[in-house]
């Protein structure tokens, strides 16, 4: 499962783990409740598929504003605990908040660098990532550095995107971009959100840091892009002000962004799905592994 030359310039820019820690982590935390609708129904089956029971000590990986870290607190119950871990104190500051408010108790937040990061109570029983483990500037080094977070024998559940053309709702956006702006090249397995479509590159990465019994399932369905129940313009809204595609056009000029705004509506009112949203295919990968 290799990239393809078609794929090649429809990938938007790499982002960096800076980025996250500071501008992405804002545009994400502005947006939070719809980016969290949309990758819903992947987190979900994640989670079912993770299983978790009472007593697990967990990493949530990536954690985001602390919505994945909610629901494991909940399954592992008051005698398991759960640690999430995000580069973006801003979103760590908004899960904090959040987990407060439901005054649960079995829950810790650590901004840092999860490819680096020391926990101070590990090794945890499981590690969970939907859509966290993608960024990272050497994958070997940084999944080297989660296996010692896990204890021996525990097991890791992640969700990773597959290939960006079985991902219609980023295929058709950078579609409409490309008409607009010159693309660069994506370049293959750089850290992004496509590093890992290529599951052989995936599992030279999960042997070269010590994990084994690899086990991938596809997740494929359909994407409520900016959040459930968005009209088409509101769905452009959310993709210009939260996403790669709004900043590949921000400094176009006027009547460029006002022209692929209005090519984009368009694109999104042919997937619109009355009372459900901007209805688009997504395809991720269901990973587990042993440590």
């Amino acid at each position: 499962m290799s990239h393809d030359s078609s794929d090649q310039n429809l990938q938007p820019e790499e982002l960096k783990p800076e980025d996250w820690a500071g501008e992405m982590g804002l545009k994400w935390l502005a947006s939070l409740s719809l980016f969290e609708e949309m990758i819903a129904p992947i987190g979900d089956a994640l989670l079912a598929r993770a299983d978790y029971q009472d007593g697990e000590t967990v990493i949530d990986l990536g954690c985001g504003g602390g919505g994945t870290t909610l629901a494991i607190a909940s399954a592992v119950a008051s005698a398991g605990k759960v640690m999430g871990v995000d580069i973006s104190p801003d979103l760590i500051a908004a899960a904090q908040k959040r987990a407060a408010d439901t005054g649960m108790a079995n829950i810790d937040f650590t901004c840092a660098d999860a490819s680096t990061v020391k926990l101070p109570d590990a090794p945890y029983d499981r590690l969970f990532s939907r859509f966290g483990s993608m960024f990272f500037e050497d994958p070997v080094s940084a999944f080297s550095n989660l296996h010692g977070l896990v204890r021996k024998g525990g097991r890791i559940d992640l969700a990773i995107w597959g290939p960006p053309r079985d991902n219609l709702w980023m295929m058709e956006m950078m579609g409409v971009v490309r008409n607009y702006v010159e693309v660069p090249p994506a370049v293959p397995r750089a850290p992004g959100p496509f590093a890992f479509e290529d599951l052989e590159y995936f599992g030279e990465i999960m042997d070269g840091s010590g994990f084994t019994n690899v086990d991938v399932i596809a997740y494929e369905g359909l994407q409520p892009v900016g959040g459930v129940g968005a009209t088409p313009e509101q769905a452009v809204a959310f993709a210009f002000s939260a996403m790669a595609v709004g900043r590949l056009l921000s400094d176009k000029g006027d009547a460029i962004f006002a022209a692929a705004r209005k090519e984009l509506t368009d694109v999104f009112a042919r997937h619109h799905v009355p009372g459900k949203g901007v209805m688009m295919q997504g395809k991720a990968w269901m990973v587990s592994a042993i440590a």
